[in-house]
């Protein structure tokens, strides 16, 4: 199955290489969003959700509030590849391109194909 990929060049600032977004369905954001987000580091979205969470279970009846919280972790999974993209243009990395490839590697190779001065960026983060 071909999918679709974010290309986001290193920032003069940030760490070499390139870095691939996929576009899909995150699961493990959506079955465990707060450790998702921890581990992708994305603290203002974990506030959020923390906030969310909260609100949901102190004004919403219990019925209403699963319902809401299952609504909230599906949107998250859906979401989560955006909220990774949100990242890193605000850490000066926005995307430059999308490719279409299988894999990662092969969606990698698509990218340095197309633009061939990335692969020293890219030599160097894998040399890091």
């Amino acid at each position: 199955m071909t999918r679709a990929w974010t290309v986001h060049p290193p920032a003069d600032d940030a760490r070499p290489g390139l870095v691939l977004v996929p576009e899909r369905f995150s699961w493990f954001a959506a079955t465990l969003p707060p450790v998702w987000m921890l581990v992708n580091r994305l603290w203002w979205p974990l506030l959020g959700f923390a906030i969310f969470a909260m609100a949901a279970a102190l004004l919403l009846p219990a019925g209403i509030a699963g319902f809401a919280g299952l609504s909230a972790q599906v949107l998250i999974g859906l979401h989560a590849q955006d909220l990774r993209r949100w990242k890193l243009a605000r850490q000066g990395r926005p995307a430059a391109a999308v490719v279409l490839a299988r894999d990662e590697s092969a969606a990698l190779l698509r990218a340095l194909d197309g633009r061939p001065d990335w692969a020293a960026a890219e030599a160097g983060g894998r040399a890091a």
